[in-house]
């Protein structure tokens, strides 16, 4: 249980940062479709932020436990 948390987790940080990455390269552009992209880009990664940090907590949590 505790590796798939680990596995979970991990994936759930590399999509932040891929998420900031898109979102960055989208904001490079000017144009208003690339100024509306990054806008979603950027939201997927405070989703994905908050999962992470969910994630995280409860893995920490399962490992105080001894799970």
């Amino acid at each position: 249980m505790i590796t798939l948390l680990y596995i979970l987790t991990g994936l759930a940080f590399a999509c932040v940062v891929i998420t900031l990455i898109m979102g960055s390269v989208a904001m490079s552009k000017k144009d208003e479709a690339s100024r509306k992209k990054s806008n979603d880009w950027m939201w997927r990664r405070i989703y994905a932020q908050v999962a992470a940090i969910l994630l995280l907590a409860l893995t920490v949590y399962m490992r105080s436990k001894g799970a």
